[in-house]
């Protein structure tokens, strides 16, 4: 059996007020095989965002992690000091965000975007680099885009962008979070072609946090689904889909649009 790519372990996260201190994540525990998708499924405020934050050590003050290991590539990214964390970032770990308009710096060009992922981890020949991946996500004329700000692009091809960068330098994980919620129907389904055309063509391992059953039938092969920061129940996507054990999973089975799968009757 292929050993894991990242291998979560019992990984807490609070939030502490002046009153009060809240568990966002509550022992959560799930391994990604290298050119698995792992769908992580819930509803918002379930504490999906707050996990893939967590792995990459991005929470921000009142949040911190009280407990648990994630093994990534045999370190435990949790106990790296930050300078190898950040040699870590963006190029073994990527991220996608789930509103490119945010995410993007309004006054910079995107190929400057690009360009910028790259130099931060010392990668050269970075104008062919840039041009190579806006032609890798499908945005047509490439070398004239390259000087285009966020604003002249579509919501669409905003996320391409997004992708090129979380691609820029050869990453083995891929954290796409909520990576189509702001698109519209078409444009949902041309960006999930292209993360699974990209997948297959790298051998990218992808944790896909969405709240969509939809896309986590389409393009999970494992699915964890989370309910108040615990993970409910996990396992294959069809198994899981189609023979909910849990009750929060079969009511996110009859509240969502229909996937093609049908949970079996209730025992």
């Amino acid at each position: 059996m292929t050993d894991p790519l990242l291998d979560v372990q019992d990984l807490r996260v609070v939030f502490e007020g002046a009153h009060s201190t809240v568990t966002a994540v509550n022992g959560v525990s799930f391994q990604i095989a290298p050119g698995e998708t792992l769908g992580l499924v819930g509803e918002s405020g379930s504490g999906k965002s707050v996990t893939a934050s967590a792995i990459l050590r991005l929470l921000q003050p009142p949040g911190r992690v009280t407990t648990g290991r994630v093994m990534f590539e045999g370190c435990d990214l949790l106990a790296l000091p930050e300078r190898d964390m950040r040699r870590i970032r963006g190029a073994r770990i990527s991220l996608i965000f789930q509103e490119p308009m945010t995410a993007l710096n309004p006054v910079m060009r995107v190929g400057d975007q690009i360009a910028e992922a790259l130099t931060v981890h010392g990668r050269t020949g970075v104008r062919e680099r840039v041009v190579e991946l806006l032609n890798a996500v499908h945005i047509p004329d490439a070398e004239r885009r390259v000087r285009d700000y966020p604003h002249q692009l579509s919501g669409g091809m905003r996320q391409r962008v997004m992708i090129a960068i979380a691609l820029a330098c050869h990453p083995a994980l891929v954290i796409a979070d909520e990576p189509t919620t702001a698109l519209d129907v078409t444009m949902q389904a041309q960006v999930l072609d292209l993360l699974r055309e990209l997948r297959a063509q790298h051998n990218l391992a992808l944790l896909l946090i969405t709240h969509d059953l939809a896309v986590i039938a389409e393009m999970a092969d494992r699915v964890a689904v989370m309910y108040r920061g615990a993970l409910v129940e996990q396992g294959p996507v069809r198994q899981i889909l189609r023979a909910p054990v849990h009750d929060y999973t079969r009511s996110l089975l009859a509240a969502g649009p229909d996937a093609g799968i049908k949970p079996a009757p209730a025992r």
